[in-house]
Parts: structure tokens; C-alpha cells; sequence
């Protein structure tokens, strides 16, 4: 049987063959272990094989999991990628690291204005939705730098970088034109923006392409804990 320590560690080693046909080094690349749906337990079990990021699209369950193991397990980095409503920031703003899906100004400012002073800033990622699929949230490429310059000016909040979830079950051209869109527009930010050093990008089906096109943190959750089980509420 395949353990979720098993599982982590074939993720490492696709991150790290990636990063070597690329020429780029494998430290440069994080997993970010998507644990949404999946129980403490399992959690639990992917910090003793190593891993520390944990990623949460759903704010209750991300906030009852935090609330349960941040006193045993303190070093866990917990971010949030999911969509987010202005009236649920400050569960996002006062419990979690990172905040990957900001796509609003109302959003970013709600987020700075509720961030606890004792805290450190908020890590941000500005989500984009460079497919351009009606479906998706995120902003367009044209919109990003207007966004980047009004979070920077936010004290509690830290720019880091872009999100994205390119489009599934593409051909490999429009794939690829989506990864260099990406990676063009994320060059520009980092050159605006002393602060930037993430590109949010790529899961268990487009890991390797990420990587390629300048990914330096991947989001992979079937991969590691297995895939939901939709009998369970």
C-alpha cells in the first residue's frame, strides 16, 4: 500500500527531475502539500514525512484545522488558495500565512485592514486568469500591475507574486502559451517589485510544464493524499 510518505516523496522526485531538465535547481521549487477535504490525520502524517506548507480552499475547514493543530504543530506555513468572500477575510487575515486567489482591490484592503499588528504582513499572491476562461476567477493580464501597485502600498500586506490555474486538457501548444504568458508577466512584476519571488503554478497534471516556465511552487493534493472520497459528507 502507498503511504502518503511514499507519495510526498515521488512528488519530490518529479519537482526535483523537473527542475533538472530545466537547469534550475530543486530547493528553488516548494510543494505545497493541498490537503482541502482531507482529515487532521492526514495532515499529521505529512508533517512527520517532512512537509510543512498546507494548502486550504474552503475558509471554515482551513479555519477548524488550524485552530486544531497550530499549538502541537506551530511551524505548519498554512495558506489559503481558495476563492474568497470580503465578509470571510478575517478568518483568512488573522489565521493563515499566505493568500494566494487575491483578485480584488476590496479584497487586498479588507485583508490589510484586518491583519493583526502583532503578526508579520500577510504573504499575497495575485491571482490571474491567464486562459481567460469565463469559469475562472482572477484577474487579466492587463490588470495585474494596477493591482500590484495599490497592494504595495498596503503595510500589512506583502506582495510575493502570481497564481494561476492554466486551462486542463489543452494541447500542449496552448498549454505552453499559457506558461510563457505566465512567466513573461510574472519577469515584469519581479522587476516592479522588489518583494516578488513567487510564481504560484502548476499541479499533479502540469507540474513539469510549471517548472519549465519558472514555477516556484506547486500545488498538488490528489497526488499526495488520494483522491476525495464523495460518499463522505
Amino acid at each position: 500500500m502507498t503511504t502518503i510518505t511514499d507519495r510526498l516523496a515521488i512528488a519530490h522526485s518529479r519537482i526535483a527531475q523537473a527542475a533538472q531538465n530545466s537547469s534550475r535547481r530543486a530547493e528553488d521549487v516548494q510543494l505545497l502539500a493541498v490537503s482541502k477535504t482531507k482529515p487532521n490525520s492526514q495532515i499529521i502524517e505529512a508533517y512527520h514525512a517532512g512537509q510543512r506548507c498546507f494548502g486550504e480552499n474552503y475558509v471554515q475547514e482551513g479555519e477548524s484545522k488550524i485552530n486544531t493543530l497550530s499549538q502541537e504543530f506551530a511551524d505548519i506555513e498554512w495558506h489559503f488558495i481558495g476563492p474568497l468572500q470580503s465578509n470571510k477575510t478575517k478568518v483568512v487575515a488573522t489565521l493563515f500565512d499566505w493568500m494566494h486567489t487575491v483578485e480584488r482591490e476590496k479584497i487586498a484592503q479588507r485583508l490589510n485592514e484586518q491583519r493583526p499588528e502583532s503578526m508579520s504582513p500577510l504573504n499575497v499572491c495575485i491571482q490571474v486568469n491567464i486562459s481567460q476562461e469565463a469559469s475562472k476567477s482572477g484577474v487579466t493580464a492587463s490588470q495585474v500591475l494596477a493591482l500590484a501597485d495599490k497592494i504595495a502600498l498596503m503595510p500589512n500586506l506583502t506582495l510575493r507574486g502570481l497564481m494561476a490555474i492554466p486551462s486542463a486538457d489543452v494541447d500542449e501548444q496552448t498549454a505552453t502559451e499559457e506558461m510563457a504568458a505566465l512567466q513573461a508577466l510574472y519577469n515584469q512584476l519581479a522587476q516592479r517589485f522588489a518583494s516578488i519571488d513567487t510564481l504560484s503554478v502548476g499541479m499533479s497534471n502540469d507540474l513539469e510544464l510549471a517548472v519549465a516556465h519558472g514555477s516556484t511552487m506547486v500545488r498538488i493534493g490528489s497526488a499526495i493524499f488520494g483522491e476525495r472520497d464523495y460518499s463522505k459528507p
